[in-house]
């Protein structure tokens, strides 16, 4: 099957030996582990940022750093969008056979990640002040001080981030999950060597951080390019020095001739990425309504003159919190990408029922862990960040613990609905894909935040999350049980007989 599916490239036919031959249980845990601990390792960047800010800086501080998260991640959406479009195209282009076109992709998915990149670096730099002003925090406060230094520094390291982060995907859709997780590891463990010495040794305090978060970009971008330029790659980047242009590597085409830029794959890409980049863009919508809502109720509903500051620092800290329970379930759902976009194109229909519900079972299980974690010991994770809080700050710890539970009600459901939404870019639906992304994000849990943010001020905002978790849920199952129905039916009219 792998020989005719791949041709004579005995690399090629190799990865396709892993994704349409082996256990698809066996499969998901290996593309998995490694991508989760990718993805959590991204996490890590903000989330020990804050810790040690928090700790060695001012818990208001970790305020600054939340008005610059919505801006994060939309630098991570745009990631994603050329990255995990280019992934999911390549990992299908494998499986078809059509290796030529899995390169072109990679390719294009380079320069369009350094444009993006450079982009928002020039953007961010010219208009720094505005774009902060819009962010949430008050004119002239503390958390806006503490914002613009982080902001400034970070955005250098955007190319890097991009680049690193995006083509990471490709990595994984190739075969070569380790080589993401390493290149993520790296960065990681780098920034948090670097923060505690850049915040309490050398006294930098929140530019520490920003630069430490720099540097580690540039090193898990290094590592990562070195790989895909090289000949361990399946499907490799190959570029043109000088002119930095794309060189092809097909007979067709002779070596060191400048291939235009492909309009029809530049769209493809977007269009395999999209459902991902509307999920974080519209998840930095989420994080901004959170932050002016902190600066609106802020005050009232605290009873202290920063309040707005102090609530923008407890959604900071639950944020944080937060993410690092979901990216585990981004990396599984990366993980099963490869896996059930390979075997879709295969026609392969019992291994993709068979990795849809394997994927679907360990998102649920981490998520009710988190679940629990978040329910038992709200307090104690509060404290990790600011643990001079219950004397300093109390205001701090009459939110943030009651907002962490309520917020993360509904979590043990979120992993059915992340893989779920990305189900339907691998069976060529986009279009559910993208509704249901915008669904909680946009089509129900905006509105809600504005709506009881007015009836309830602060506590409104924060009671708008589970409720639109429930009703994004029905919806999403619906339409899924209506998309697994259908491919039941392949798989009765097509059956692979292949065991997983």
């Amino acid at each position: 099957m792998a020989e005719k599916i791949i041709g004579s490239d005995k690399v090629v036919r190799d990865a396709a030996n892993r994704l349409g031959v082996e256990p698809v249980g066996k499969l998901l845990l290996k593309f998995s582990i490694p991508a989760i601990t990718g993805m959590v390792v991204n996490a890590l960047y903000n989330f020990v940022d804050r810790i040690f800010v928090g700790q060695g800086v001012s818990g208001i501080a970790i305020g600054g750093i939340s008005l610059v998260l919505p801006l994060m991640t939309i630098g991570m959406a745009f990631a994603m969008l050329f990255g995990i479009g280019a992934a999911n195209m390549i990992s299908m282009r494998l499986g078809q056979g059509r290796k030529q076109e899995a390169e072109s992709a990679l390719n294009h998915c380079f320069f369009l990640l350094i444009g993006a990149g450079i982009l928002m670096t020039v953007i961010g730099l010219c208009f720094l002040d505005p774009i902060l002003s819009l962010m949430g925090a008050a004119e002239d406060s503390e958390a806006l001080y503490y914002a613009r230094d982080y902001f400034r520094i970070t955005l250098i390291g955007s190319t890097f981030f991009m680049v690193g982060f995006g083509l990471s995907h490709c990595t994984r859709a190739q075969g070569f999950p380790a080589v993401t997780m390493i290149g993520m590891i790296l960065g990681a463990v780098l920034n948090i060597i670097l923060d505690p010495i850049f915040i309490f040794v050398f006294k930098w305090g929140i530019k520490g951080a920003a630069w430490a978060t720099v540097i580690s970009q540039f090193a898990s971008a290094v590592f990562i390019l070195r790989f895909i330029l090289s000949k361990n790659a399946i499907v490799r980047l190959r570029i043109r020095i000088p002119g930095f242009f794309l060189q092809s590597g097909n007979k067709s085409i002779p070596n060191g001739e400048l291939q235009k830029p492909d309009v029809s794959i530049i769209k493809q890409i977007m269009s395999f990425g999209s459902a991902q980049f509307l999920l974080q863009f519209l998840m930095s919508v989420v994080q901004l309504l959170h932050n002016k809502s902190a600066n609106w109720y802020g005050n009232a509903a605290l009873g202290v003159e920063n309040g707005g500051d102090v609530a923008l620092s407890g959604m900071g800290m639950i944020g944080a919190i937060l993410m690092l329970i979901l990216m585990p379930i981004f990396g599984i759902n990366q993980g099963a990408q490869p896996i059930l976009g390979y075997n879709y194109g295969a026609k392969l229909y019992h291994r993709v029922f068979n990795a849809y519900i394997k994927a679907i079972t360990a998102a649920t299980t981490i998520c009710v862990i988190g679940f629990i974690i978040v329910q038992l010991f709200p307090v104690q994770l509060v404290l990790l960040f600011s643990p001079n809080a219950p004397a300093e700050n109390p205001a701090l710890m009459l939110l943030a613990p009651r907002a962490m539970r309520m917020m993360m009600l509904l979590l043990p459901l979120a992993g059915f609905q992340i893989i779920s939404t990305n189900f339907f870019v691998v069976t060529g639906r986009p279009k559910i894909s993208i509704f249901l992304s915008m669904l909680r994000q946009c089509i129900i849990l905006i509105p809600f935040i504005l709506i009881f943010g007015k009836l309830w001020g602060l506590w409104g905002v924060v009671y708008a999350t589970p409720v639109a978790d429930g009703f994004s849920f029905i919806i999403t199952f619906t339409l899924i049980f209506i998309e697994l129905r259908k491919l039941r039916r392949n798989m009765t009219a097509l059956p692979d007989h292949v065991s997983g």
